[in-house]
């Protein structure tokens, strides 16, 4: 007993740093007498306003509590509410930019956002006008139970390889919505089976510039917006497990050497944009079932056993199978993950 009595005493002295400006672990009936309940869970000395607590290095933003910490702080005679869909994994009044996203990996992620919550998706792709499959999207999301007209799609055509273009519209988008919370750049291509000592530049310049440049230009779009309305926000650059690794029996050097520099490029803007709460992750998905894989497989119908039998879930993956994890990278609940590659790819990276 006397051990439980010492133990919040202990773990003070156990998480709290050397340096000057010494932080304590409040107990759960010290938080409760702070002015707000979102006062941080480690802290200074003197709660300082929530603002000046982010600036500070090695200190947590606020948060309501949640998990564990609503449970120690709740009324005795309160009933509680869960937190975890209404609150970490909801994209309540965000707004999101989304590229690549007309149809296939793009409009399936892009919907799942909206069904999250987000009052704004805007979808940016090559077509001059959005396809079938998007308009039927959006006019699903309109008829939705409970939506109330919110989840909305917006689509902006524009070549992703066209950096100015790419910047206005997200100016636009700043503009008419106030604020930039989550943006995915999932645009990109895949040139045919070549090799690579035959390798044509033009074509090899393409996929660089469409998959490399592209979702560059796509995020600086999104994070010049995130910067400009100092709210923070979630960047996520699909990449491919071909980024690490090569998958057997594919000639497919442009698009390999693409992917991988996407994963560099996630990891080197997660550190720039950090210090500006501006979270930057890759998602590399495995083989799925796509437009634009295909295309590729009625060119190669072998391998679609080929490339099942591959993994230890024997199938490809499809486009639904990634809602859940951009939503949890786009959400509240992944707010301590940055610089990440989620691999999505029924464990092809386990054999």
């Amino acid at each position: 007993m006397a051990f439980r009595t010492q133990l919040p005493r202990l773990l003070s002295k156990i998480l709290a740093p050397t340096s000057p400006r010494q932080s304590v672990v409040y107990t759960s009936r010290q938080r409760a007498s702070f002015s707000t309940i979102s006062s941080l869970r480690y802290a200074q000395d003197s709660p300082l306003k929530a603002e000046t607590q982010q600036k500070k290095t090695g200190v947590p933003p606020p948060y309501g509590p949640v998990g564990v910490a609503a449970a120690l702080e709740a009324l005795p005679n309160c009933t509680p509410t869960p937190t975890i869909f209404e609150h970490e994994f909801s994209l309540k009044d965000k707004v999101a930019l989304v590229s690549g996203a007309n149809r296939g990996l793009g409009l399936e992620m892009a919907m799942a956002l909206a069904e999250a919550g987000a009052r704004a998706v805007y979808c940016v792709d090559l077509p001059e006008k959005p396809g079938e499959e998007w308009t039927k999207v959006k006019d699903y999301l309109a008829r939705m139970k409970g939506k109330g007209g919110e989840g909305r799609l917006e689509y902006f055509s524009a070549d992703v390889r066209d950096q100015e273009r790419l910047w206005k519209i997200g100016e636009t988008i700043g503009d008419r919505e106030g604020r930039m919370d989550v943006c995915i750049a999932a645009a990109g291509i895949l040139n045919p089976d070549t090799d690579c000592l035959e390798y044509n530049s033009k074509a090899f310049q393409k996929v660089i510039e469409t998959n490399v440049n592209g979702v560059l230009f796509t995020a600086q779009a999104a994070a010049k917006q995130m910067v400009r309305f100092e709210n923070g926000g979630s960047i996520t650059l699909i990449a491919s497990m071909s980024g690490s690794i090569t998958n057997r029996g594919h000639r497919w050097i442009s698009y390999n050497t693409s992917k991988s520099a996407v994963l560099q490029m996630a990891r080197s803007m997660a550190c720039e944009l950090g210090p500006k709460r501006i979270r930057v992750n890759s998602l590399s998905p495995g083989h799925i079932y796509t437009n634009m894989t295909a295309a590729y497989f009625d060119v190669h119908p072998h391998l679609v056993e080929v490339l099942s039998n591959a993994n230890p879930l024997n199938r490809l993956g499809r486009p639904d199978e990634l809602r859940g994890v951009v939503t949890w990278l786009a959400s509240d609940a992944s707010t301590f993950c940055t610089g990440s590659d989620m691999l999505v790819t029924g464990g092809h990276h386990a054999w």
